[in-house]
């Protein structure tokens, strides 16, 4: 596992922003966008991310919970960061590129549905307006080996900070930070779905392609890390820069997104 910081404030601000980058997947865009579209017109059309992620989140905290129950008789096997690291570079290179091949093959007056892997799975079970079944979707995402790790994660780290109330404390705060970015993300479809002019259509764009194209550099910086030694001791420690710079790209591309789907002011 990567060393994590001693200070438990500098904890909670790494889990708080790991949580606000891993509601930026694009499987969960994809599949809220999809959500909220289903709903559309409807009262949960706006809180189909709230929704999302709390079922994500609960099954985070329970984990956390759990694992940090057994921390002291069980100890994670050295290749399972190996095949986690595989599986996220594996899944963010295939997010990366369908993504921008929903961009690039979206006619221009259309606007751009995000493209997600998971969402897909489930079929019919994602076109539901029943919040708890909602929550459920979101609860059967959190069932992958990314999420299971990270949840595994802070138990381990909980426990050796103090027990498991620290760990259950830090998949709460997992918990807020992806609340954030995939409510906001459902707020924003739904206000989108109310318009189908061209701003709109360049603004889904903007969007597209940044998840895109951030999906491809995190996958890069895994790959770096995993090969080269030198970028690995460069970038230990780094984990919440290089978190937070994600997310001033992802705020400032989402800005320009709500700039540009505003109504042209009237003379």
């Amino acid at each position: 596992m990567d060393p994590l910081p001693h200070d438990w404030l500098a904890l909670i601000a790494l889990v708080f922003t790991l949580g606000l980058k891993h509601g930026l997947d694009a499987d969960h865009l994809a599949t809220i966008n999809g959500l909220t579209r289903f709903n559309s017109g409807k009262r949960v059309a706006g809180w189909c991310g709230f929704l999302f992620s709390l079922g994500h989140g609960t099954v985070v905290m329970m984990v956390a919970v759990g694992v940090g129950a057994l921390a002291g008789t069980w100890k994670v096997p050295h290749w399972v960061d190996d095949l986690g690291a595989w599986i996220a570079i594996v899944f963010l290179t295939a997010l990366g590129v369908l993504n921008l091949c929903a961009v690039f093959s979206t006619p221009p007056q259309a606007v751009v549905h995000p493209v997600g892997l998971k969402g897909r799975l489930l079929g019919r079970l994602t076109r539901t307006a029943n919040p708890l079944l909602i929550a459920l979707v979101g609860a059967l995402f959190a069932l992958s080996f990314d999420t299971l790790s990270q949840a595994a994660l802070f138990a381990f780290t909980g426990v050796r900070f103090g027990g498991i109330a620290h760990s259950a404390l830090l998949g709460l705060v997992f918990l807020a930070g992806m609340m954030v970015t995939d409510g906001v993300n459902g707020l924003w479809i739904a206000r989108l779905l109310h318009r189908a002019d061209q701003a709109a259509c360049v603004a889904s764009r903007v969007m597209g392609l940044t998840v895109a194209g951030l999906s491809l550099l995190v996958a890069a910086h895994g790959v770096l890390k995993y090969f080269s030694p030198t970028f690995e001791a460069f970038s230990e420690g780094s984990e919440l820069a290089f978190g937070l710079i994600v997310l001033a790209v992802l705020g400032i591309s989402f800005l320009s997104a709500i700039r540009l789907a505003r109504p042209p002011k009237r003379s």
